[in-house]
């Protein structure tokens, strides 16, 4: 089994904690994007991130003396969103950090798919940039099925865990034989079922941290999961989608 989560967009350097372990896999393609980044004005740069000026200075400034082979942080480390503040990675057991090395995969529009311990540098790219190349308008066209067949080579099941905009780069190219079930953490009013983006950032991180330390190998064990709240809901999941609801 393999568990796929999305990236998050605040990044930080941390060369102290853990050593790096390798290079991400697609490295080449990352140079390649670097590069393609570095010859773009700040006005393009600023459209393409969507962001604030504050922001776009902060990465123009990071594109600028960009290396990506030196002053590495591990994957896991150098995330800092919700859902990573949950998972609290900093302080796993080598029990759970050995654990997610094997089973965890962070996706990325920058780096395609990262091990914990591949040693990335803070970037800004999400997947559904509208960055044109050779193989289309977007980045979900650069990178093809070329991450999803890196995540086939390894598993024939995969616990999505990932947000809908990057889970799409594996589950728009499904091989037959391969079981691809996703997590949705609902919240219950009445009689209805809501995902709210925070919450299920939150759950996110809980979820893998769960996994770690019980050292889950199974989907049917997955669903003991019982955190903030939540609870299995067998009539609301099926072969494909396993469903958590809180209630209130």
């Amino acid at each position: 089994m393999r568990i796929i989560i999305s990236p998050a967009k605040k990044m930080n350097r941390n060369v102290d904690s853990f050593a790096c372990r390798a290079l991400p896999r697609f490295l080449p393609r990352a140079e390649q994007l670097c590069r393609q980044l570095q010859g773009m004005t700040y006005e393009e740069l600023k459209a393409l991130w969507k962001c604030n000026d504050r922001i776009a200075q902060q990465n123009v400034e990071r594109l600028q003396s960009m290396d990506l082979h030196r002053g590495l942080t591990p994957a896991i480390l150098a995330y800092e969103g919700i859902q990573y503040q949950y998972m609290a990675p900093g302080v796993f057991t080598s029990e759970e950090l050995e654990y997610v090395q094997e089973h965890l995969r962070i996706l990325s529009g920058f780096y395609g798919i990262l091990r914990p311990f591949d040693g990335v540098v803070p970037y800004r790219l999400e997947m559904q940039a509208k960055l044109p190349n050779e193989n289309g308008k977007d980045l979900y066209s650069y990178w093809g099925k070329s991450i999803a067949d890196a995540l086939f080579s390894e598993t024939d099941c995969v616990l999505n865990l990932a947000s809908r905009e990057y889970s799409q780069c594996v589950s728009a190219h499904l091989k037959d034989g391969v079981r691809f079930v996703t997590c949705r953490f609902c919240q219950r009013t009445g009689d209805s079922l809501t995902e709210k983006v925070t919450l299920c950032k939150m759950a996110r991180g809980e979820m893998v941290r769960y996994l770690a330390e019980r050292q889950i190998e199974s989907v049917e064990q997955v669903r003991t999961f019982d955190r903030l709240g939540y609870h299995y809901e067998e009539d609301e999941s099926d072969e494909t989608v396993c469903t958590f609801v809180a209630e209130g």
